[in-house]
């Protein structure tokens, strides 16, 4: 070996070793992170509060990355800090999250972007199961679809909540793309498409210009027609791409949907609160007398307060023939004073007025 290259030998041995100081330092500073989030994971059980903070973790992502003026990648950082947050929630709760299932289902996708995939996902086989999973303590959170910007709101969970003490602790919003899969991934092949319900009221146009003389058959979720899909070389399913992948079936058509723009909304679910974020939302729901222009008394408050209304509307009440609850979102926390005095005001001419939750909006 000559003096040069045993000159870099030792260079590479001292460089070395002061990876593995560091690589400690590390450690033990993770470590100790670690035990500071779980002493604020316990102050939180304490006060009954959300343990998910979206709006703090991704204010400390970026700072982090604004901060960062090394050789570091700032979507390595992020990354890394994410697993980092991660295993920082995993000591501070230990959640099951209820969804409506199967697995693969778009729910399913939904809480695992919303929520940590080293938590537990429970399917459950109806909205109503995932409520009631949730209220008897069997799961932390549940998830259920709400609304979609083409077939509009999911009235089963919204039928739920007169009946239910659970709040709504936060929202997601996901894009749906609907995929036709099958076992050989041949159009011609198929005679027989399995779907749920309201991919079929999405992907109209496409399966009339494409398929239109395939038998429709229903199904109680995507990830359900997929399983069948696998049975049979003349079937195809609408799904994810989530179910195609857990089924090993091929793509025959993607984003067949008849819109670009199809959104569905998902509520997290539970008993916690949670604290404004300075960017928040109100659900309510209440019922009106039965008088003329009642719905407009109960509504003046929010136009004279200059609050934005950001939806309303009804559902028939199951308790009486031709009455009607009512669900608003409001821009802004139940614990804002402006909110809390609009509220105030509206319930006295309400027979009912329930606050569902107030939690952190999101953009579409």
């Amino acid at each position: 070996m000559n003096p040069s290259e045993n000159g870099r030998d030792q260079q590479i041995a001292a460089l070395r070793v002061s990876i593995d100081a560091i690589d400690a330092d590390i450690l033990d500073l993770l470590n100790r992170r670690i035990d500071l989030a779980a002493e604020i994971g316990q102050c939180k059980r304490q006060a009954g509060s959300f343990i998910q903070d979206k709006a703090r973790e991704e204010a400390i992502l970026q700072g982090l990355i604004d901060s960062n003026t090394g050789r570091l990648d700032n979507a390595m950082l992020r990354r890394i800090f994410s697993e980092i947050m991660a295993a920082s929630r995993q000591v501070q709760d230990v959640r099951k999250i209820a969804y409506l299932g199967p697995e693969a289902t778009f729910t399913h996708v939904a809480a695992m972007a919303y929520f940590d995939p080293h938590d537990t996902f429970v399917p459950q086989l109806s909205i109503r199961d995932v409520f009631e999973e949730v209220e008897k303590d069997a799961c932390t959170y549940g998830v259920v679809p709400v609304e979609n910007s083409i077939e509009g709101s999911v009235n089963h969970t919204l039928d739920l909540f007169p009946e239910s003490s659970l709040n709504i602790c936060a929202e997601k919003y996901l894009t749906i793309s609907h995929d036709l899969l099958s076992v050989s991934g041949r159009l011609e092949d198929v005679r027989i498409i399995y779907s749920h319900p309201q991919p079929f009221a999405q992907c109209r146009g496409w399966l009339k210009k494409h398929l239109p003389g395939a038998e429709l058959l229903e199904c109680s979720s995507t990830a359900e027609a997929a399983r069948k899909a696998v049975q049979f070389p003349e079937a195809a399913a609408i799904a994810g791409g989530a179910a195609g992948r857990l089924y090993d079936l091929n793509v025959v058509a993607s984003k067949i949907q008849d819109f670009v723009r199809n959104t569905t909304r998902f509520l997290i679910i539970g008993k916690k609160t949670v604290p404004s974020t300075g960017s928040d939302k109100t659900s309510i729901m209440f019922v009106t007398a039965h008088m003329p222009g009642a719905l407009f008394k109960v509504l003046e408050p929010i136009a004279d307060s200059g609050i934005n209304m950001l939806k309303l509307e009804s559902r028939p009440a199951k308790y009486e023939n031709w009455s009607y609850v009512f669900f608003v979102d409001l821009e802004g926390h139940a614990e804002d004073e402006i909110v809390k005095n609009t509220l105030a005001q509206m319930k006295p001419v309400c027979q009912f007025l329930k606050i569902l939750g107030s939690y952190q909006m999101m953009n579409m």
